[in-house]
């Protein structure tokens, strides 16, 4: 065992994504000294996002060694043929029979690296449902909060502010106490087709907050409307932790970010506190003293890490007194559907999501079931954003007539995109693999995720309000289905070490600190009680952090 990996901080963070780097953010300009530990490796937008090559479409975004963890996948849950007409396809592979379970097709979408998973977010920026806080207290199932939307409010204001949000004037369902930071974008021509069909159905779509500056900001440009978020900014107007938080706190000269640091293991000291992580780095160990630890490795790593780091004085693992660590695991529920519009023109231009209808977004926002949902124009988030793309999905044939049809409808399509609220199931959970490990020994983590009846319930609500808005909007037939019902394939997800007021239901309290351990504090969406009504977690995640960080600058 080798010595530390850097001269003893006041804060170890393990992780840099919408979590981690938001706290160091607050924890260097409080004058604390922190050390990052990220295990991925650091990205070059000049290098990795190339969106000039003739080949862009083909590019995704890139995944060099060491920037994805291995994930495991056990119980998926089981298909019900009633539900055959929500199975996933498209018109080149059009549906065959049904499956009898679930697959992990895309699994669950991260990223390691030194700014995480929003390196390649479409950069959605939205504070969750005022209601989504209370949802046990008010409809009788899944959890509670343990604090309100007023009380993360002020730090949802400099979230937004730290990294450039723009949205419109007035937004559906959120209260605000200042304007966005930045004028909403333009609406591109689908976008535009989909507000008129929702007025008429009486789903009004809005223009979707975003962190993707309007104009520019702290030095970096307004969009481009490349469309191409999700294949990284090579520009540096997307509001990514690595451009935002982490370039400020490591301009600050108390930021240490060491890549490439896998934390293999947690030591506790006797009674209680957190005396080290033990970080593999280069191929060699070492043992990293820490006054105070933040987690914000993800839904995923963090509770893995928790689970592993079992000692005798924690058999069941670190801040696992209340046996809730891992488990409460509540994946994206989501349904996206594609069709061509007659006439319509320069759909794959533009912003990805840059409208959305929060009309169904509160917990008791579609009827028969506990939580809501949202829908936005998903055409550039669903990657039709090229001429590939029509024809490896919607356009089928070969020769001198598919070229021509070809021709003819790319730029044509409408995609509508929709997310719901997941309920904490017992089945659903992070467990560790008892045979498999990773190089440095580390058990791998094993995602369970079962679709509940309330699940099924939303998600049938979703197809259908999706497909009643691509027929108003002039959509032909259905080309491409793509749906939670056969796909695990999760953007974001919660709630594997939730927070609470109770320590026998709960990892944390109200400002993430371990109810077990005094210095521990977690800082990513393993807090959440409740997923949300669709909403994208980062600026949650983001207030979260800047509150926590706050706290433990206070001397917690």
């Amino acid at each position: 065992m080798g010595r530390g990996v850097t001269d003893r901080p006041d804060v170890v963070i393990v992780g840099s994504g919408a979590g981690g780097a938001a706290a160091a953010f607050a924890l260097t300009e409080a004058g604390l000294r922190v050390l990052l530990l990220e295990a991925g490796p650091r990205f070059d937008p000049a290098r990795d996002y190339p969106m000039t090559q003739t080949d862009w479409e083909r590019r995704l975004f890139p995944a060099p060694p060491g920037s994805r963890g291995d994930i495991l996948y056990g119980d998926l849950g089981a298909l019900d043929p009633a539900d055959a007409g929500l199975q996933s396809y498209n018109a080149v592979r059009p549906r065959g029979a049904p499956g009898r379970v679930r697959l992990a097709t895309t699994g669950y979408s991260h990223v390691r690296g030194v700014g995480g998973s929003t390196l390649h977010y479409v950069g959605e920026a939205q504070r969750l449902h005022p209601g989504s806080f209370h949802l046990r207290r008010d409809h009788g199932a899944g959890g509670d909060w343990p604090l309100s939307y007023d009380d993360l409010a002020p730090y949802y204001d400099q979230a937004e502010r730290l990294i450039g949000v723009a949205g419109p004037a007035m937004q559906t369902g959120r209260p605000r106490t200042a304007p966005f930071p930045q004028t909403a974008h333009p609406l591109n021509p689908a976008a535009r087709r989909l507000v008129e069909a929702g007025a008429r159905l009486g789903l009004p779509f809005e223009a979707n907050s975003r962190a993707v500056l309007s104009e520019p900001m702290d030095g970096r440009p307004s969009c481009n409307y490349c469309g191409q978020c999700s294949r990284g900014c090579p520009l540096g107007d997307k509001g990514s932790a690595d451009v935002t938080f982490l370039r400020q706190a490591e301009a600050t000269g108390r930021l240490t970010v060491l890549t490439g640091a896998e934390v293999t293991r947690i030591e506790t000291a006797p009674g209680g506190r957190i005396a080290a992580v033990h970080v593999v780095r280069d191929g060699l160990t070492a043992r990293q003293e820490t006054p105070v630890l933040v987690l914000a490795a993800g839904a995923v790593q963090t509770p893995r890490l928790l689970l592993a780091s079992a000692a005798p004085d924690v058999p069941e693992g670190v801040a696992n007194g209340s046996g809730q660590v891992g488990r409460n695991f509540m994946e994206t529920l989501g349904w996206l559907g594609t069709a061509l519009v007659p006439g319509l023109t320069d759909s794959h231009k533009g912003l990805p999501a840059d409208a959305v209808s929060w009309a169904e977004n509160a917990p008791d926002g579609v009827p028969g079931a506990i939580g809501g949902c949202r829908y936005t124009s998903s055409v550039l988030e669903s990657g039709l954003s090229g001429p590939a793309s029509y024809a490896s999905r919607l356009v089928p044939g070969h020769g001198a007539a598919f070229q021509a049809r070809l021709r003819a409808v790319f730029g044509s399509a409408v995609t509508v995109g929709a997310i719901g609220a997941v309920l904490p199931d017992a089945r659903s959970r992070v467990t560790l693999h008892a045979e498999r490990r990773d190089a440095n020994g580390v058990p791998l983590p094993v995602v369970s995720s079962v679709l509940t009846d309330n699940s099924l319930t939303l998600l049938r609500h979703m197809a259908a309000r999706g497909r009643a808005l691509l027929q108003e909007a002039g959509g032909g037939e259905l080309l491409e289905q793509v749906s939670s019902w056969d796909r695990f394939a999760a953007t974001h997800v919660f709630g594997t070490a939730r927070m609470g007021v109770d320590s026998a239901s709960s990892v944390t309290d109200a400002h993430g600190r371990s109810h077990d351990h005094g210095n521990l504090w977690i800082a990513d969406a393993s807090l959440f009680p409740t997923s949300g009504g669709g909403e994208g977690p980062s600026l949650t995640i983001h207030a979260l952090a800047l509150r926590a960080a706050e706290r433990i600058a206070a001397g917690g």
